[in-house]
This record gives structure tokens, sequence and C-alpha cells, in this order.
């Protein structure tokens, strides 16, 4: 029975194991795709795999193929027979039963392998799979995901620091919230009697002696900081994409 791909499915409330599985399966189409569709044994391997996966899973093929006949149900996966008849492959029909253009699909394809992240972190790791020219061009795909419903972010896209993260939880999931974003323009809260609250220490510092000159002087520095971390983080990340891809040849060599 051949599974009919025209109609569009929901992503929504996937479980840990069904976005790990399917996760795979889109990683794979895209970065080995000779190796493509997966067997079980291959898929159940990229579960496991060290490198690009938070958390790190121990699933055994049962875990694995009980996973694979859950997305097939729900339309994401189909099973392919061999022409020996047996070896069974499977094969993710994302491309044809969402809307997702292929950006899009390497996006939520490492939000489900990681979890949530940085743009930086995401953007390097999304162009293994696909080519993601600028900050701006993943800003705007976000930005259609999010209208979706299918990505969350802890404030605007346009600020530095921001984590994103997929919004396919179920409701029963307990998922780590994404860090409350402070602006560094945001004032006082005031309270319901006309009274600031009190001020962060880090804000409290302007009011000194050395008046605007010392406030000028502690915005640059802390400028500074936040450059040299979001370059920090680049660097991690081209880092881990190179090992990742260092390992998607080894293995597709058979080392």
């Amino acid at each position: 029975m051949t599974d009919s791909v025209d109609e569009q499915v929901s992503l929504k409330e996937l479980s840990r194991k069904q976005r790990r599985v399917l996760g795979v399966l889109l990683e794979k189409a895209f970065t080995v795709p000779d190796q493509y569709p997966m067997t079980l044994k291959a898929t159940t391997t990229g579960c496991n795999q060290k490198n690009n996966r938070d958390p790190i899973a121990n699933y055994d093929e049962d875990d694995v193929l009980n996973t694979l006949t859950q997305l097939q149900e729900r339309g994401l996966v189909g099973c392919l027979h061999t022409e020996s008849g047996r070896t069974e492959r499977y094969r993710h029909y994302m491309r044809h039963k969402t809307k997702l253009n292929e950006q899009q699909l390497a996006i939520m394809t490492e939000l489900m392998l990681r979890g949530k992240q940085q743009l930086g972190e995401l953007r390097t790791r999304a162009s293994r799979m696909v080519a993601i020219d600028s900050q701006e061009d993943l800003r705007r795909e976000l930005q259609n995901l999010m209208a979706a419903g299918l990505v969350r972010a802890n404030g605007s896209l346009e600020r530095r620091g921001i984590e994103v993260d997929h919004d396919l939880y179920p409701h029963s999931e307990n998922h780590e919230p994404l860090a409350e974003y402070q602006s560094e323009e945001q004032e006082s809260p005031v309270s319901s009697q006309g009274t600031a609250a009190a001020a962060p220490v880090r804000r409290a510092v302007v009011e000194t002696p050395a008046g605007n000159a010392g406030h000028e002087r502690m915005t640059a520095l802390e400028s500074t900081v936040r450059e040299l971390r979001d370059e920090l983080s680049s660097v991690r990340s081209d880092f881990l994409a190179l090992q990742d891809r260092f390992e998607d040849l080894r293995r597709q060599l058979g080392g």
C-alpha cells in the first residue's frame, strides 16, 4: 500500500522520540543522499550519534521502529521495500506534506535535533544542509515559521543573544523554557504606588561622580563583550559544523 503524499499534515505535538527520528531522516536526506532512504539500523545509529544531538539518546531498534510506525500513521514517514524484499527503508514526507521550503526544513531539522539555539549557531548548523546566506535570510525564514506556529523566540529576532526553539512540544512534555530576554533599554518596573522598583546592580552604577563619561565607557565595554561573545559563538558553531561534516563523511566512507 502506497502512502498518499498530497494532503497537508500537522507538525504540532510531536513527542521527543518522534522529533529525533524525523529530524534524523531529514538530516540524512540533506547530508548523505546516497545512503537515503534509511534502514532501521542506520536510523537508530543516527538517533544515538554523539555529535549534533541534544540530549544524547540511547534508543534501541524497537524504540525507533515503534516511533517510525507512529510517524507513518501521521503521514510524515513512508516505508519502502527493496527489490530483494529483505530490507525496509524509511523516508520522510516533509517536502510533500508540508509547505516548508528547503531553508525552513533545514532550520526545523536543527531545532528538532538540538533544541533551543541562538541565531548564529542555528545558521551555521542549518547551512551545512542548505545555504542560508545571511542572518537576514535566517530571520526571514524564522519569521515565517513563527507565523506558522512552528517556532518560538524569547524576544525580537533583531536583538543580539535571542534564542529560538521549535514549538512542537506536546502539552504533556515538560520542556525547558526559553531564557527571559531583558532589553538593555528596559526601564525599571514601577509599582502600583508609582515608585520605581529596585534597579539591577548593573544599571545602578551609572549614577557615579564620573558622570556621563563613566557611563559611556561602561556602555562601550558591554558592547565589546557582547560582540566578542557572539564571535566566539560563531567560531564554536563553525567548528561543530566541520565536526558534523567530518562524521558524515567518515560514515559515508564506511569508517
